[in-house]
């Protein structure tokens, strides 16, 4: 059994869009991120989806990018899940579906998470961008983005990029982990 991926120098890797066979090698990046915080995995609810690539995202036109490394190792992942536009101001915290949204938002960023052996070497930078470039492809305008509070410094890369904290939220995960909630207008 492997280790894991072997840290690569930077610039060694290439994002593709994902196919429904990159479903195994997408849960063994996420669930390593969810193994070193101590997260609960949830195969048949909360994370289902990542069993279902080509049923979640790929069927109703939502991009499911991987990270490979020169080798062929997937390192991370991240899908842009598009949806009506959010009912509310842009920027305001909603209600809707049961879940506190952000509203006016019509995209959202999902699933981005890198191996913890591959940090550092711009993947999370490079995903967070070809998320804004397939949101403005698509013409769409407000992302949210939902986050653990103890990812800081994936807060700080969304920030970069423009984001800013609207509020926060109990997530509907296992855990029931407090999340912030950013915003990031596509312009």
């Amino acid at each position: 059994m492997s280790a894991g991926p072997t840290p690569k120098a930077q610039g060694q890797f290439t994002i593709r869009l994902a196919r429904p066979s990159d479903s195994p090698s997408v849960v063994r990046v996420i669930k390593a991120v969810y193994d070193e915080y101590g997260f609960t995995w949830d195969a048949e609810e909360y994370h289902a989806d990542l069993y279902d690539l080509q049923g979640h995202y790929l069927d109703h036109g939502c991009p499911f990018f991987v990270a490979e490394l020169s080798s062929d190792e997937l390192v991370a992942t991240a899908a842009l899940e598009i949806f009506p536009k959010l009912p509310g101001e842009v920027g305001q915290l909603v209600m809707h579906g049961g879940r506190v949204r952000i509203g006016g938002a019509d995209c959202s960023m999902e699933r981005l998470y890198v191996d913890p052996q591959t940090r550092r070497l711009g993947i999370g930078r490079a995903l967070t961008q070809k998320l804004i470039d397939a949101a403005r492809e698509r013409d769409l305008h407000s992302m949210e983005i939902w986050s653990d509070k103890r990812f800081d410094k994936a807060h700080a890369l969304y920030k970069s990029f423009g984001a800013r904290v609207v509020g926060d939220r109990i997530c509907d995960d296992p855990d029931q982990s407090p999340e912030w909630g950013l915003l990031l207008e596509i312009l």
